[in-house]
C-alpha cells in the first residue's frame, strides 16, 4: 500500500459516503484512478467493508468501556466463548503484554455495567482485570 492508498483510506475514514468525484478532487487524482485503487484495495482485503455508526448505536448503550482481562493457563478459548455469549460484550480482542484479552462492553446504565464486570470476574479462568470507561469518542481523521 503506497502513500496514495493511505491517503484514500484516510479520506474514506473522514467521510465514508464521499463520492468518487469528491475523493478524486480531495486527493488530486482522476476519478477512474480512485475507482481502480478502491477496487484493488477491496480485492486485496485492505478494505474489508463499509459501515455506518448511527446516533442510536451510541445512545442504546451509552455506558461503554474496555475491560482488560488476565487468563489463567490455557483457558482463553473457554473465556472468549463465554464472553462472546454476553449481549453486553460487543467485541473481544486477544492482545499481548500484561493482559490476555480486551472486552468492549456497552450497557444502558452504570449499574448494568457493574453487573457485567462482576459476572466476567467470576468466570472460571479469569485471574485479574482492569476496566476503563470510555468518556468520549473521536473518530480517526475527524476534526
Amino acid at each position: 500500500m503506497d502513500e496514495t492508498d493511505q491517503a484514500l483510506i484516510a479520506a474514506l475514514r473522514r467521510d465514508g459516503r464521499a463520492s468518487l468525484s469528491e475523493l478524486a478532487a480531495r486527493l488530486g487524482l482522476a476519478r477512474a484512478t480512485v475507482r481502480a485503487r478502491m477496487e484493488r484495495l477491496m480485492a486485496r482485503g485492505e478494505i474489508q467493508g463499509f459501515t455506518v455508526v448511527t446516533r442510536g448505536d451510541l445512545t442504546a448503550m451509552p455506558v461503554r468501556g474496555l475491560m482488560m482481562i488476565g487468563i489463567e493457563g490455557r483457558g482463553a478459548d473457554r473465556v472468549v466463548a463465554r464472553l462472546s455469549g454476553l449481549p453486553e460484550v460487543q467485541a473481544v480482542h486477544s492482545t499481548n503484554g500484561r493482559w490476555d484479552l480486551i472486552a468492549e462492553i456497552g450497557t444502558r446504565t452504570l449499574e448494568e455495567f457493574d453487573r457485567v464486570l462482576a459476572m466476567i470476574r467470576k468466570l472460571d479462568g479469569v485471574t485479574a482485570s482492569e476496566t476503563s470507561l470510555m468518556l468520549a469518542t473521536r473518530r480517526a481523521g475527524r476534526r
